[in-house]
């Protein structure tokens, strides 16, 4: 009679996970040239956008407008104004694309959209 064949491939899981050991560390970094010191990545523009303060139609109340954004979708500019609206204490919408804030906010709106690395640029009164 034969016996079975034991298999001479283990199965990885029997041995459990070795998570102690770093499988590195006998390498060296000898001969190789010295790391870039740590450079922050470039920020990518993403375009111009233009804050303008109106008043026409509101009923004398003044609203921070944001218009003219470039290639991004409603869920990001709702996230925006949300940003928006904590960091000024206001209320806003966004409505026809563009993003209204309640009041003159325009210093406050800005530093938002620079953070976003948008340019931010002042337009109208």
């Amino acid at each position: 009679m034969t016996q079975p064949m034991a298999a001479s491939n283990p199965d990885p899981t029997d041995s459990g996970p070795n998570f102690d050991r770093n499988p590195f560390e006998a390498l060296s970094s000898a001969g190789l040239p010295p790391a870039p010191a740590a450079a922050r990545p470039a920020k990518k523009d993403r375009g111009r956008v233009d804050i303008f303060r109106v008043k026409a139609g509101r009923g004398g109340k003044t609203v921070t407008v944001v218009k003219n954004f470039v290639g991004i979708g409603l869920a990001e500019k709702e996230q925006l104004a949300k940003a928006m609206q904590k960091a000024c204490g206001a209320g806003g919408t966004v409505k026809n694309g563009q993003i209204e804030i309640q009041g003159d906010k325009r210093a406050e709106v800005a530093r938002i959209l620079t953070e976003a690395n948008y340019r931010p640029v002042f337009a109208g009164g």
